[in-house]
């Protein structure tokens, strides 16, 4: 049976990754999952914490970052994530205080990545559905992943989506095309905030 959430364990996931940010900004002290959490949601998964600023009713990312693999237990996953998207991402200086008000969390649960199998590279554009697909290209030690949600944000078809994730990798855009480099494909649950600190709502992805 394939890992699912209902909304309530989303709007629970979402509230812990604010939950820790608040709490480490304020402290520096990293929360623990609650004691009586459900089972379910210490089950090892893969997990991103998005967090977007808001401005005038518009989305900007202000961090991203997670666990590509299914190594830690959600909860804690999402806990070390939202403070590391909030602290950590090189892309942006840190999240302060004040800005808690100003930004939206979002969560994606993932499933595990799994290697998409072609004949020819020409064939990968083909295997992949945007608006449903997240995407892994590693080749060597460079290694870059985008969310499912990211080009539908972008309006990208499968082969932009290709060659901006081999951007992200530090690659140029047609290493996909290069034998020996190697693609994953993956789904996410993804939950949102509405608004700074309201209510929480399962993302559902358009796509092509």
């Amino acid at each position: 049976m394939p890992f699912e959430l209902s909304l309530e364990e989303g709007e629970f996931l979402v509230t812990l990754a604010r939950k820790a940010v608040e709490e480490y900004l304020k402290s520096r002290r990293q929360i623990s999952p609650p004691k009586n959490i459900d089972e379910k949601l210490m089950q090892p998964c893969g997990v991103f914490v998005t967090i977007n600023s808001i401005e005038n009713g518009e989305k900007e990312l202000r961090g991203c970052i997670g666990y590509p693999y299914p190594t830690t237990p959600l909860a804690q996953a999402v806990i070390e994530s939202a403070i590391s998207s909030a602290t950590q991402d090189p892309r942006f200086y840190p999240l302060s205080l004040n800005e808690l008000d100003k930004v939206v969390f979002e969560i994606s649960v993932l499933t595990p990545p799994q290697i998409i199998e072609v004949k020819k590279p020409d064939e990968y554009p083909n295997k992949i559905k945007v608006g449903e697909d997240g995407l892994i290209v590693e080749r060597g030690m460079f290694k870059g992943l985008l969310l499912p949600q990211v080009p539908v944000e972008w309006e990208w078809d499968a082969e932009e989506f290709l060659c901006q994730c081999c951007i992200k990798a530090g690659l140029s855009p047609d290493y996909w095309l290069l034998d020996g480099t190697k693609i994953y494909k993956f789904q996410a649950i993804i939950f949102e905030e509405e608004k700074p600190r309201g209510k929480v709502k399962r993302k559902v992805l358009g796509g092509k």
